[in-house]
């Protein structure tokens, strides 16, 4: 154990911000006069902590084995210091526990556990959710196109920018697959005016658009619908499709089912925009490293699964969809976390008083906790490319050689990139307010 101790003080010498450390029997490390301070209650705490194992701390904080003083910034500057390895590169899986993933993969999402999974994080409480979200309540990484935006107005320019790219014109028929709040089916309705179905399996969020398209009188040309993404069959394809943080939740074995899915939902020539994260590694099969994978497995999205990049874009092309355009938004994501995080932050008292309320004092407790750690923890594998936000933007060919602006198109993209950043009086003609 006190070699253990010695290479923890070695390595509370390194962080950028002082640490001062409690052992369960009374002894001190660190910096005494810290803001930040950890008191443990166990050696198990210290011996993670000690590994670098930074995602099982997060763990022993959210069960009470360890008490927390001092703010998320401080301490994910802290944690970065005291990795010992890359979370995106220490999980490397063998051929065989590889095909033990999958099985795994297989077994976890049918629907009917995809459903409890979605139920368990984003039906916990709208009211949470709104104390840290925009008044949109977009939970996705926004983007933050010019310096100085608010989160509000990057959300906003988010939305923006994948309908733009998906090329939306009035009339079109669009799908936002995992709708989520509504943010995006309404912007695309209002701004674009397209005939838009969402489909959720969150009957919290469900509900939520409902009241949204009726107040704004959006009745006949968008609806919301509670079902799997599986189960939607549809008269006609669609023109334009969006899935914007959703394809997380799929798991590695079914997303060849999924890609298919949206290629049979997209009629030829259409195009389809999905948004998602990534992993940062190669070979995260089994998720990120040091702990982080099994922190978010266990209390923030049971049954979360992500691709690397690459292999994301080769389920993509097996299902017969043409990649046009790929584009990395990682950093932004950071800072959309960031922005949560703080805005949480500022309101523990509120958010304290709803999930004990929900939840019970104990278990609220342990929630505040979980999401606290969730949100700046993300930011701080966002920034460290331990994880990744890409905008996969495809096509369904046509299989028709003439006919487009470019010979061999084979679908509505013109096969440059202008259109997406043009300016946006250009695009259309009565530009939100809060875009510049």
């Amino acid at each position: 154990m006190k070699h253990l101790l010695d290479s923890l003080q070695a390595s509370l010498a390194l962080s950028p911000v002082g640490i001062a450390v409690q052992l369960p029997g009374g002894q001190r490390l660190g910096d005494a006069n810290a803001e930040l301070r950890l008191q443990f209650r166990d050696r198990m705490g210290v011996v993670a902590l000690a590994m670098g194992e930074i995602g099982h701390v997060g763990t022993a904080i959210v069960e009470g084995r360890v008490l927390l003083q001092g703010s998320m910034r401080q301490l994910m500057a802290a944690a970065a210091a005291l990795l010992h390895s890359d979370p995106a590169r220490d999980e490397q899986t063998r051929w065989w526990r590889r095909v033990l993933l999958r099985a795994r993969s297989m077994a976890a999402h049918t629907r009917s556990r995809d459903a409890r999974h979605i139920a368990r994080h984003y039906d916990l409480s709208d009211d949470f959710y709104a104390l840290w979200l925009d008044p949109q309540r977009v939970y996705s990484c926004a983007y933050f196109s010019v310096d100085g935006m608010t989160l509000a107005q990057a959300q906003q320019a988010k939305l923006d920018h994948i309908c733009r790219k998906l090329m939306l014109r009035p009339g079109e028929r669009f799908l936002d697959m995992g709708a989520g709040w509504g943010g995006l089916m309404l912007w695309a309705a209002e701004h674009y005016g397209v005939d838009a179905t969402g489909i959720t399996l969150s009957r919290n969020q469900h509900a939520h658009v409902q009241r949204l398209i009726a107040a704004r009188g959006l009745q006949g040309r968008v609806r919301m619908q509670l079902l799997d993404y599986r189960a939607l069959q549809v008269d006609a394809p669609f023109d334009k499709i969006a899935s914007v943080g959703m394809f997380e939740h799929v798991g590695h074995a079914q997303m060849g089912q999924y890609f298919a899915t949206l290629q049979r939902l997209l009629r030829p020539g259409g195009l389809v925009m999905n948004h998602g994260i990534t992993a940062g590694g190669l070979d995260n099969a089994a998720g990120l490293g040091a702990g982080l994978g099994d922190f978010i497995e266990r209390y923030i999205f049971p049954g979360g699964e992500l691709l690397h990049v690459s292999q994301a874009l080769q389920e993509l092309a097996r299902a017969g969809l043409e990649m046009l355009d790929v584009e990395n938004l990682r950093p932004h994501y950071a800072r959309t976390l960031w922005a949560w995080s703080d805005a949480l932050e500022a309101r523990l008292d509120q958010a304290r008083r709803i999930l004990h309320a929900q939840q019970g004092p104990e278990q609220g407790e342990k929630t505040l906790r979980a999401y606290r750690l969730y949100l700046a923890g993300s930011a701080l594998a966002f920034e460290h490319g331990w994880i990744a936000l890409h905008q996969i933007l495809a096509a369904r060919p046509t299989g028709v050689v003439e006919g487009a602006v470019l010979k061999g198109a084979q679908s509505d993209y013109p096969f440059n990139r202008g259109y997406m950043y043009e300016d946006r009086a250009a695009a259309r003609a009565a530009p939100p307010d809060m875009l510049p």
